[in-house]
């Protein structure tokens, strides 16, 4: 029974510990952001310049998502994860006494090849832990904690800016850096696959890594540059080179990096799709409303990072409980319901305009706050129901390559819009009414997205245990 209970105890410490280090690697995706301006002033870099600095995170974040978790797999996923930890924490360090602009930016990049060991083990450990019946509200806790991250990050960057100084942002991570690889190594089983026999995919790490990389890029620079610019092309077209040839050499492989007859499932193709539609359509909402908050409105970044607190504690508090109802009556509805929330939500912030207060934000932040929770743990249990235990590190770099690139997606989409609209100068009033107006249409865009992912939710996602069983005896076969 001591041996049970101290299993059990087990479980759920392990879950502490890899949400721990997802936290702070989900926080610096928006932390940095609102200290841009004072990183500027001391380092004597224009803003645009340093753009950069949070570029370069998401592109090697998003680019060795697939690698990351492959590598978890082959060579043990709390390997990866504390390796993936360390990485972070000293280039966090670094960040904190960067002398230069360019030496920041560098320290960034390294940060994300951190970020992407961490973020796929975390979630195949989590797979690797939780039995089945338990799995679903293991992955709400960890997607209400990516959530809390991600919201709260401009909160948290504008206090540090505001009340420390902008090294502080990075200098945080560091004892919560050397805590999580103690707790780590004290708590988290190793596993690994071990399903047959095991080898490097050289080339399809090379060409899914430079794929993916050339793809974000594009997507990031496509709105500056312009989308018909020799650059941009020229990215896009390398970038469909390269993921073809991976996928030719994937087909080819005798023991393949991603084994695409995954995609043949589908509720791991559904729930990688709505994945990617969901971050195309919020990753936007969270950018451009926060710009809305703080260019339209005036309030401080301080009052912007706090305006997105009730979606925040919505997403903490209704997304475990998602997680669990989804081990119990499947993904399918629950996902549709919840994105059709957010659809609705969305068409809500056609009521802001250049005088609107809290009180107008409110409903479409507790709706939204509601419909995410409602889709991401469920969205997130059936991926990974759908994939066999052993293979959980790259199907979780799959799932969230797939969210990644969606973010990046809908930042450029909704951006393009917005820059149709605006046209006066900047700072003039017209140039205001002109920015809520694409703001409008760029949400509206946004709705009928986040919509389509109710829809292909419904349509495409199976995940009740008898399913379930047959997808892994499909894979098996």
């Amino acid at each position: 029974m001591a041996a049970i209970l101290a299993e059990e105890n087990r479980k759920w410490w392990t879950l502490a510990a890899v949400a721990f280090g997802l936290f702070m690697i989900m926080l610096d995706n928006t932390v940095v952001n609102v200290a841009l301006p004072s990183i500027g002033r001391d380092l004597h870099v224009s803003i645009s310049s340093l753009e950069w600095v949070v570029t370069a995170y998401a592109l090697t974040f998003a680019a060795l998502l697939i690698t990351g978790g492959k590598l978890g797999d082959l060579m043990g996923r709390r390997r990866i994860f504390i390796v993936g930890i360390a990485i972070f924490t000293l280039s966090s360090l670094a960040c904190g006494l960067a002398p230069t602009a360019g030496f920041l930016i560098g320290a960034r990049a390294v940060q994300g090849v951190g970020a992407a060991l961490m973020n796929p083990a975390s979630l195949s450990i989590i797979t690797a832990t939780f039995p089945p019946r338990e799995r679903g509200q293991a992955i709400g806790i960890w997607a209400g904690v990516s959530a809390m991250a991600l919201a709260i990050g401009p909160l948290v960057g504008g206090l540090i800016v505001e009340n420390i100084n902008w090294n502080w942002i990075f200098f945080i991570n560091v004892p919560v850096g050397v805590l999580g690889i103690v707790v780590s190594r004290l708590v988290i089983k190793e596993s690994r696959d071990t399903s047959h026999e095991q080898s490097v995919d050289l080339p399809g790490l090379v060409t899914s890594s430079a794929g993916l990389f050339a793809l974000t890029y594009a997507l990031i620079e496509g709105n500056k540059h312009g989308w018909t610019s020799p650059e941009i092309i020229g990215l896009f077209i390398a970038a469909a080179v390269l993921l073809v040839a991976f996928v030719v050499l994937e087909h080819r492989q005798r023991l393949p990096m991603l084994d695409l007859s995954l995609f043949r499932i589908g509720s791991f193709a559904g729930s990688n799709l709505v994945a990617m539609l969901v971050s195309l359509g919020m990753f936007g909402v969270f950018f451009f409303v926060s710009l809305y908050i703080q260019n339209i409105l005036g309030w401080s970044p301080t009052q912007a990072g706090a305006a997105f607190l009730p979606m925040t504690l919505l997403i903490i508090l209704v997304a475990p409980a998602a997680g669990k109802l989804s081990d119990r009556v499947g993904s399918r509805w629950l996902m549709g319901v919840g994105m059709t929330l957010v659809s609705i939500s969305l068409l809500l912030y056609q009521r802001v305009g250049l005088d609107s207060t809290f009180w107008t934000l409110l409903p479409s932040m507790l709706l939204g706050g509601v419909g995410m929770a409602m889709t991401m743990s469920p969205m997130t249990a059936a991926a990974m129901a759908s994939v066999p235990v052993d293979k959980a590190g790259v199907g979780s770099g799959v799932l969230n390559s797939f969210r990644q690139l969606g973010g990046s997606l809908g930042i450029a989409l909704m951006g393009a819009i917005l820059a149709s609209y605006v046209t006066a100068p900047v700072r003039s009033p017209l140039a205001a009414e002109q920015f809520v107006n694409g703001l409008h249409a760029a949400l509206l865009v946004a709705a009928g997205i986040t919509f389509a992912a109710a829809v292909t939710a419904v349509l495409m996602v199976r995940t009740r245990p008898e399913t379930v069983r047959e997808h892994l005896a499909e894979i098996a076969a």
